[in-house]
């Protein structure tokens, strides 16, 4: 046989080689909607605000230093990370408050807000990569198995990285009943995993679905997408305000700095906690990724600039996914929390707190880290060297 007819059976042999873990594209109406998506231009969906979603600079001096054996050394913890070792029991009380939140790592967290149980980015598996045998590693493992973690009333997706769309809890959860939220076009890996389509509430930024009582706004972001060989720009990234009848709480899955935060506050705000990404920032992804001086000013941005409620940092201590030192990211955002008088809060993962209690603030990461520079406490004092890329960033904000 010759002709395109005898390139069928290759085809449908590479489309079965294909890890399941890639997911789907968007096809049919699903992706007529997103071509009509006022953030979708030619071909693929836009960010806010421009941004570099590739590295930038020399690719050897980036390797130089991300594979530096003093580097490597310096992106772990020395020891064993203190799990907070969580309980169907730790949650299974309401919180007197109305609002609690439990970090599981990463960017998955557990939000109990007025009487509903929001869960975001849930990533339980051991690797975030396509793969079993390759691809970062968990530093810690999870704070209880997902099984124990109790009912969920919806499942938040802020975009398709493997750091925050993991398949095997995706499909543990889809056996549970619950609903999803997630950013335009994500909607096509989950249906491929299994979650029936009546139970994917699929959004575009700034649109909004009631779920139990709460309103969940896919917020806009500026990052990208992508979990194949090829990036095709065709599924959405946000992040996500969630407002109850009592309170308002703010995820931003992945996201660079950008000035769109003080809209998001305006419109959605202010909030009694904000999740912010501080980790796995890079001078040689600067659009992409906040530092922790970055996340802190949008943690004011969406509380229309004046401390307000209770920052917890996320993205950080999980996984090793960026030069930088391992405990920088919680280091660095204490000091500038504390810089700007803004609560913060710095659990143990799988520590539950009430952000409108008493906050878990004991820095757990020091005993584990080799010293760090406090670019934040030494204003006056002749520059310190810096022990990671990501110290020059925040040096260069000072």
């Amino acid at each position: 046989m010759t002709g395109a007819g005898s390139l069928l059976p290759l085809r449908s042999r590479l489309r079965e080689l294909r890890p399941d873990a890639f997911g789907a594209d968007p096809s049919g109406e699903r992706m007529a909607r997103i071509r009509r998506s006022p953030n979708f231009a030619d071909g693929v969906f836009q960010n806010p605000e421009g941004a570099r979603t590739r590295p930038s600079g020399s690719t050897l001096e980036f390797a130089k230093q991300f594979f530096a054996k003093e580097q490597r050394v310096r992106r772990a913890p020395t020891g064993t990370v203190p799990v907070h070792p969580t309980t169907l029991a730790d949650i299974a009380k309401p919180p007197a408050t109305g609002l609690r939140l439990t970090w599981m790592g990463h960017s998955s967290v557990l939000a109990e807000i007025d009487g509903r149980r929001v869960l975001f980015d849930p990533v339980w598996g051991e690797r975030c990569s396509p793969f079993a045998f390759a691809g970062p590693k968990r530093l810690h493992p999870v704070p209880l198995p997902l099984a124990s973690l109790g009912p969920v009333d919806v499942v938040v997706i802020s975009h398709d990285h493997y750091d925050h769309l993991d398949l095997p809890t995706i499909r543990s959860l889809a056996g549970t009943g619950t609903v999803f939220a997630v950013p335009l076009g994500v909607g096509a890996h989950l249906e491929h995993w299994g979650v029936p389509a009546d139970r994917i509430h699929e959004l575009d930024w700034n649109e909004s679905v009631k779920v139990d009582g709460l309103t969940l706004t896919a917020t806009p972001a500026r990052h990208f997408c992508g979990r194949g060989l090829r990036n095709q720009q065709h599924t959405l990234w946000a992040s996500w305000a969630v407002t109850g009848p009592e309170h308002r709480i703010y995820h931003s899955g992945d996201t660079g700095y950008f000035g769109g935060f003080k809209d998001i506050g305006a419109e959605h705000g202010p909030f009694d906690a904000t999740m912010i990404q501080i980790g796995a920032y890079s001078e040689f992804w600067p659009d992409i990724h906040m530092t922790p001086a970055e996340g802190l000013r949008a943690h004011l941005d969406l509380q229309g600039g004046s401390p307000h409620g209770v920052i917890m940092p996320i993205h950080w201590g999980t996984f090793n996914l960026a030069p930088h030192a391992w405990a920088e990211p919680g280091e660095w955002t204490k000091d500038a929390a504390e810089e700007a008088e803004q609560p913060a809060a710095f659990p143990r993962p799988g520590e539950p707190f009430e952000p409108a209690g008493r906050l878990p603030v004991t820095p757990w990461w020091q005993p584990l880290s080799a010293p760090l520079a406090h670019p934040w406490r030494t204003p006056q004092s002749p520059a310190v060297a810096p022990v990671s890329v990501g110290e020059l960033d925040l040096a260069g904000e000072r």
